[in-house]
């Protein structure tokens, strides 16, 4: 498989990187403090990753308004604390050196919080472009920030095959809609996520992506 694309887009959290659980689970704390509410671990697991049901779900379930939530977590962010809890995936590490094509990141981590894990991971360099989504750029499932990564990499709808793998619903929904394959990195069981994603391929580690070349 790793053979059948001209280019290869990734998310970034939960596909190739995961923070250590104290760090969200902290912020998540300190938020709910000042909302005045107590979330459950699985609550902020959702409100983290976008598992268990989508964010915006759990906020309504919980009667609080989305854009006072992510004002004060983003002022509760850390960006150094954020980077120095982040790990990269043993597997990420050792199937990206795998392929021969342009590789670019898509993620609604944002800029500010993107760099400082980039940076402390030494893995900048990996990539041929980084697409932070944003209100302007778009969010996944929508295309356009995709796109962007596209014309950036200089493989936008020219012709050339690409794929773009993540954890989330949304990647997916954005992969399709611009035209992409879409593979769903599956680290947690759907027991764990309460959910089942759908995709072109579904793998647990990036790693049986490359054991199908040939297939």
């Amino acid at each position: 498989m790793t053979t059948d694309y001209d280019f290869w887009l990734f998310d970034l959290d939960g596909t190739l990187v995961d923070i250590e659980t104290a760090y969200p689970r902290k912020v998540m704390g300190a938020v709910g403090d000042r909302l005045g509410v107590e979330f459950t671990d699985r609550e902020r697991d959702a409100l983290w990753y976008g598992f268990g049901g989508t964010r915006s779900q759990t906020l309504r379930q919980r009667g609080i308004d989305q854009q006072e939530f992510w004002r004060l977590f983003h002022e509760e962010e850390d960006p150094i604390a954020r980077a120095e809890a982040t790990y990269l995936y043993d597997d990420a590490e050792q199937f990206l050196a795998t392929l021969d094509a342009p590789i670019g990141l898509v993620t609604h981590c944002q800029q500010y919080l993107t760099d400082p894990v980039l940076d402390r991971l030494d893995i900048a360099d990996w990539f041929d472009t980084v697409v932070c989504c944003d209100d302007d750029i778009g969010w996944k499932p929508d295309p356009k920030p995709v796109e962007l990564a596209m014309r950036e990499m200089n493989v936008g709808h020219n012709g050339h095959r690409g794929v773009l793998a993540g954890d989330n619903p949304s990647d997916i929904g954005a992969a399709w809609n611009a035209g992409l394959d879409g593979v769903h990195v599956g680290r947690r069981s759907p027991a764990e996520t309460g959910r089942c994603v759908r995709g072109d391929r579904r793998v647990a580690s990036l790693l049986d992506l490359a054991s199908s070349q040939g297939r």
